[in-house]
């Protein structure tokens, strides 16, 4: 019989305040060994105080960090280790590359702080190097390298010493867009080839879709939700974690009924329109009665210059264009429905005319019931 493995980072009930802010709050985490998690959200939402507690650059002011089998920092029993002794590598938002070192003394560097021998550090430095592709810069000096280069050193580096886990912060952020697209890449591949257990922090919600195995989103200093990028995206739990990660239309509401696998949502959309009874999917744990957010994705909103018919005719709403932008795979139109902006996405390339009457509607199936 196999007991339950140990999670490579475990987080119990951390608090970390500056003065009376409070920067994070009851934050519980688990995290498996050679998993990729994301701690996703806006500026000021604590996923870098977060990593920086796991890290050992903040003291905490209530709760327990373990990585592997050692607690590290524990406010109740008064633990707390350095960083150097928490066995971690980190990647920094600014390379942190030490200009006056060629590239393999940056990466070398970890090693040699640990006592490593001479003919073990080499052959653990090259390897890295040969990871991330610069083995044939060992020689160079940082101040001679790009962007890029200088951001894959310091990804050679935080793996060299094969630490228990990697700590990401915002790493990619000083890059241009293409740039930035080819490190999340080797960073993924990189991560799966090691096989390295790595805590990643972004606000930009398209790095945590592609990246993670698991999404953190985090909003005003506490864990919003926790899941796979799918769930997260088609599943979020509230309208916070739907308007953040993507694009949505949200409207708010009451639950007004239940229909046949249904549930009915009245929508006071203001002005001529006035209140709109609209089907979304069913979702048993909200009551009737009780304020609700409707969120429908942009991609499935469906837009006719007629009247629709069947199943679509049911939610149908009629507004008027406000614009449309061509995006190359998609067009994306902008309407406007009493009080409200929708943004649909449309995958052909319909002529439309400013404040053009539009009918716009969507299958129960889509319309998503989020509590307040």
């Amino acid at each position: 019989m196999t007991g339950k493995t140990t999670p490579m980072v475990n987080i119990t009930g951390l608090e970390k305040r500056f003065g009376p802010e409070v920067a994070v709050h009851g934050v519980n985490l688990s995290v498996e060994k050679g998993e990729f998690v994301t701690l996703l959200g806006p500026s000021g939402c604590g996923k870098t105080t977060t990593l920086r507690c796991i890290a050992g650059l903040e003291r905490l002011d209530a709760g327990e960090i373990s990585i592997g089998e050692k607690i590290v920092v524990s406010a109740g029993k008064n633990i707390f280790l350095y960083p150097e002794q928490r066995e971690i590598g980190m990647v920094f938002q600014s390379y942190a590359v030490w200009p006056h070192m060629t590239v393999f003394d940056n990466v070398a560097y970890g090693l040699r702080v640990r006592g490593f021998g001479s003919a073990e550090l080499k052959k653990k430095t090259n390897y890295a190097l040969e990871l991330v592709g610069l083995d044939h810069l060992a020689s160079r000096f940082a101040t001679k390298l790009s962007g890029g280069q200088r951001q894959r050193v310091a990804l050679a580096r935080a793996i060299c010493y094969e630490p228990n886990v990697i700590l990401f912060d915002e790493p990619l952020s000083n890059l241009d867009a293409k740039l930035r697209e080819q490190m999340r890449d080797e960073i993924v591949r990189l991560q799966k080839e090691v096989g390295i257990t790595s805590i990643f922090v972004t606000h930009d919600q398209s790095e945590a879709l592609v990246m993670s195995d698991r999404i953190v989103v985090m909003d005003k200093a506490v864990i919003q939700q926790i899941g796979d990028p799918k769930t997260i995206y088609a599943n979020p739990a509230n309208a916070f974690v739907a308007n953040f990660i993507g694009v949505a239309n949200l409207f708010e509401g009451n639950l007004s009924d239940r229909k046949g696998g249904n549930a009915a949502a009245k929508i006071d959309f203001g002005g001529a329109l006035g209140v709109k009874e609209l089907l979304a999917n069913d979702v048993s744990n909200i009551s009737s009665n009780s304020k609700i957010h409707l969120c429908i994705r942009p991609e499935d909103m469906e837009l006719s210059t007629k009247k629709f018919t069947g199943e679509l005719a049911k939610n149908s709403i009629t507004g008027k264009v406000i614009e449309t932008v061509y995006l190359g795979n998609f067009l994306e139109c902008r309407v406007k429905i009493g009080n409200y902006e929708m943004i649909i996405q449309l995958d052909h390339f319909e002529q439309l005319k400013k404040d053009q009457s539009v009918n716009v509607s969507f299958k129960a199936a889509h319309g998503l019931l989020l509590s307040d």
